[in-house]
């Protein structure tokens, strides 16, 4: 389901993309807009106005549709809790102590105490 709506997406960008680029430029911001050209009567403004506001309409919708799948069954948790229980919190056992409470407290007791020199044999 979710690869069929990313699917429906990435094309609806495209064909957005691809609209908007045919639209006439109004403003000239770009220096390049005016003068005659590829679909310039005013029908073809109309079909191209109302063609970017049925694709941008699909294009919200579908990132409403990624946002919620994505989170669709997303259990909370914790980064800061230790991951043994996640229930009920513990208390902070001392530092150094055999299954210490906290992430640093592990990180700790695995650390290496000095450089690690290579041995000649």
């Amino acid at each position: 389901m979710l690869t069929v709506v990313i699917v429906i997406h990435l094309l609806l960008v495209l064909g957005l993309i691809g609209v908007v680029l045919l639209q006439k430029s109004e403003g000239g911001g770009l220096g390049i807009g005016g003068g005659g050209g590829f679909l310039t009567t005013r029908g073809s403004s109309n079909v191209l106005t109302k063609t970017t506001a049925i694709l941008a309409a699909g294009f919200f919708l579908t990132s409403l549709v990624l946002s919620i799948l994505a989170g669709w069954g997303r259990q909370e948790r914790s980064i800061i809790q230790p991951q043994s229980s996640p229930t009920a919190p513990r208390a902070p056992s001392a530092p150094g102590a055999p299954g210490g409470g906290t992430i640093l407290d592990t990180l700790k007791q695995k650390a290496p105490t000095g450089p690690q020199v290579p041995q000649s044999q």
